[in-house]
């Protein structure tokens, strides 16, 4: 499989192009997690694969508590539906929470510590139902917990993973957290073989064409377990065998290997670029430094015929909204389809786009 095939079918798995999703709930469904470190990129990643969502409409389905912001996969933060958090952190946060659990014996917080670091905010959350972080913090403070030096963060960090808490809707600009067992539905558990099976069915209907190998590293499976996944959901996609390559992807996978020119803007810790170990495909090497930064900080992303091809910034000013465009190299497309991708975003975010920038190389 050519890496032009790869990209143009991927974008249209991720709904990226072709075919949309209507709601902010039906991306996350469909590509199974949506990475979020960067809360604003993470919006966008999910409102970018819709129809016409903007910003409040995406936000309000984690207020309808529809996605749920956790931990599931890799300790890093991800959007995912709110009737599978369960499952997930059932299935992928065990190995992180004993990670974490030494980390936190390791900063002097002993067991003691963390069950009543457990005790007091499982109370305050039982009563407020929802808290601020900095809240959360000088309850701890205040019991002689220490919370300097990530202590605190680690703290939320483990308690997300035993799955006493998650992440609630913004209050102002302050991210809240709440008590798992009151914010998310009450569904059944599931068993270890079913969590690995409709995991891979998830990600390779969600992200396919994509490899094991792909899947292992997206769901941070030990690869014994990922392929068990793909085993046990065989009868649920389709494979395509490549030389000694096998790609798996959704059964109502449409192959796409015309030419998609279209330019996107992506968000940066975008799934059409983290969502798979193998990115060769996507970006030229020399570049992907230039993407993830020194400090592994995922810049967005300017996709022209499904590579990337540069980055983007935005310059937000009161109800308007500049972006500068910096290409890698000379761009093969011209200034008009770039000005549309940015006026999408600007329209998502209810901003009036008042500058675009194209750096000339």
């Amino acid at each position: 499989m050519e890496n032009k095939e790869i990209t143009y079918r991927r974008l249209r798995t991720q709904c990226i192009t072709g075919s949309k999703e209507n709601t902010a709930a039906e991306v996350v469904q469909r590509l199974g997690a949506v990475q979020a470190q960067d809360y604003a990129q993470a919006l966008w990643a999910i409102g970018s694969r819709t129809h016409n969502a903007d910003v409040t409409a995406v936000e309000q389905a984690i207020t309808n508590r529809e996605i749920v912001l956790t931990w599931p996969m890799r300790g890093t933060l991800h959007f995912v539906p709110a009737a599978d958090a369960r499952w997930m952190l059932g299935l992928l946060a065990s190995r992180i929470w004993s990670r974490l659990r030494g980390k936190l014996e390791q900063q002097e917080l002993k067991f003691k510590q963390m069950m009543l670091a457990e005790k007091i905010i499982h109370d305050a959350l039982r009563e407020h139902k929802r808290m601020r972080r900095v809240d959360l913090m000088k309850l701890l403070e205040y019991e002689g917990i220490a919370t300097a030096d990530g202590q605190g963060y680690n703290v939320l960090l483990y308690l997300a993973h035993s799955g006493l808490i998650c992440m609630g809707p913004l209050e102002g600009k302050q991210q809240t957290f709440v008590l798992m067992e009151e914010w998310l539905p009450k569904v059944r558990e599931w068993s270890m073989e079913e969590s690995l099976k409709e995991l891979a069915i998830r990600y390779f209907t969600g992200h396919g064409p994509a490899t094991v190998y792909d899947f292992a590293w997206w769901s941070g499976l030990p690869m014994a377990e990922a392929r068990k996944g793909v085993e046990a959901a065989r009868m649920n996609l389709l494979l395509e065998r490549h030389g000694n390559m096998e790609y798996w992807m959704g059964a109502d996978h449409a192959v796409a290997t015309e030419p998609d020119d279209a330019v996107h803007l992506l968000a940066g810790y975008d799934e059409y670029l983290l969502g798979y170990k193998d990115r060769s495909a996507l970006v030229k090497k020399e570049y992907g430094p230039l993407i993830s930064g020194k400090n592994a900080v995922f810049t967005p992303m300017l996709v022209v015929d499904g590579e990337i091809v540069g980055l983007w910034r935005r310059k937000i000013r009161k109800e308007k909204v500049d972006i500068s465009i910096h290409p890698f190299t000379e761009l093969k497309t011209g200034e008009q389809e770039i000005h549309e991708a940015a006026r999408r975003y600007s329209e998502f975010m209810n901003l009036t786009l008042s500058g675009l920038n194209i750096d000339r190389v």
